[in-house]
């Protein structure tokens, strides 16, 4: 089988390097740590070892000096390994927190932070979303006073992923009093007496720690501002089209898997005296399901290589992002159902990829937040 746009024979190959990884050192752990609601932090030394946490990094940070198409076979490939908390954790750690270091750090925070954070010696998380703010940045209320040397910063963050083992915290605050957009910046903060995170239990991914955050006169150093002060809001929008790629990349590998597992189900278990696929209905569904990951992975790859080549491709990955997320929730809901009672247990599985799933209208922008980018774009 030949590789698909905007893929070529070299990424293939690092696909079956990774997906040889991951079902040998994650895989067989994923029950484990799904019932511990916690994977170790060795695992982002594992992925080290393989330089799975630099594929699109410079290799003089550690990296692999490949780029987006690298990274996205990793995330496609992650959805093998058995745990959406799992893959969120190693996500959020080389997709969204380090991405602004590298694009906007100065040479210094890139050997205190992304370095390490390559070499899995320092894990990152990216703190935006507060209580009262998500989607709506203006309303961001966290706050960094200027001090000698620095800033103290005071306020709380919410949904943090990986925001209870982080070393550091690339964190949006405001620093100025003006309304709106303005006034916000981002500080990198490190593990210190002025920061707690506690974890909140979820629906799903499980695996993964989701942190309630809280800001006690931490302190930040003056080297440790990234990109310029009070021009945060840019640094924010820079990554938001990866991270919806990095989510519809995610739902296509997920769906396909579930699609896989339940193929191969529905033809070991015999109903009415024959194998389930020996009914139409049922055929029909899983044709249904072959459909949707199909064009969920077209529509994907189309906008990751739109993006990839530089163009201006916000109309297409929100698409995509809109596109895959929902139909992922709506495929595993199927797989399950086809599975009978069997896929409501959690011997089988489906029941956890089901629940990890329902994230994914939600996380990255909303689906509503999504059909109002879309409605401006199209100019509706």
């Amino acid at each position: 089988m030949s590789p698909e746009p905007p893929f070529s024979e070299e990424h293939e190959a690092l696909r079956e390097s990774i997906r040889r990884f991951v079902l040998a050192e994650l895989r067989p752990h994923a029950t484990e740590w799904e019932a511990a609601r916690w994977f170790p932090d060795e695992v982002f030394a594992k992925f080290a070892a393989h330089g799975f946490l630099g594929l699109k990094y410079e290799e003089r940070y550690g990296g692999q000096g490949g780029d987006f198409l690298h990274e996205a076979i990793l995330v496609e490939e992650l959805a093998h390994c058995g745990s959406g908390g799992l893959a969120a954790g190693v996500g959020a750690h080389t997709n969204i927190a380090t991405p602004p270091i590298a694009k906007f750090g100065t040479e210094d925070q890139k050997q205190r932070y992304l370095a390490p954070a390559i070499a899995g010696e320092k894990i990152g998380a990216l703190a935006i979303t507060e209580p009262d703010a998500g989607s709506d940045v203006a309303g961001l209320k966290s706050h960094a006073r200027r001090v000698d040397g620095g800033w103290v910063v005071n306020g709380s963050k919410m949904f943090i992923t990986n925001g209870v083992r982080a070393h550091f915290w690339v964190t949006a605050v405001k620093t100025t009093s003006e309304g709106g957009h303005h006034g916000l910046s981002f500080l990198i903060l490190d593990r210190q007496e002025g920061v707690s995170a506690s974890p909140i239990k979820k629906l799903g991914w499980h695996a993964s720690d989701t942190a309630l955050m809280a800001f006690d006169d931490a302190f930040v150093p003056e080297q440790n501002l990234l990109g310029r002060e009070n021009e945060g809001f840019y640094l924010i929008m820079a990554n938001f089209q990866w991270e919806r790629l990095v989510m519809a990349l995610g739902a296509v590998g997920a769906m396909q898997v579930a699609y896989d597992k339940t193929v191969a189900y529905a033809k070991q278990r015999n109903a009415f005296g024959k194998p389930l696929t020996g009914h139409q209905a049922l055929r029909h569904k899983l044709a249904d399901i072959a459909t949707t990951v199909h064009v969920s992975r077209v529509v994907t790859y189309d906008a990751l290589r739109r993006f990839v080549h530089g163009g201006d491709a916000v109309k297409e990955v929100t698409m995509a992002k809109l596109a895959t997320q929902r139909a992922c929730f709506d495929v595993m809901d199927t797989c399950l159902q086809l599975h009978g009672g069997a896929g409501y247990m959690e011997e089988y599985e489906i029941e956890r990829m089901a629940r990890d799933a329902r994230l994914g209208p939600i996380g990255g922008g909303t689906d509503e937040i999504m059909r109002e980018i879309l409605s401006k774009v199209l100019a509706l």
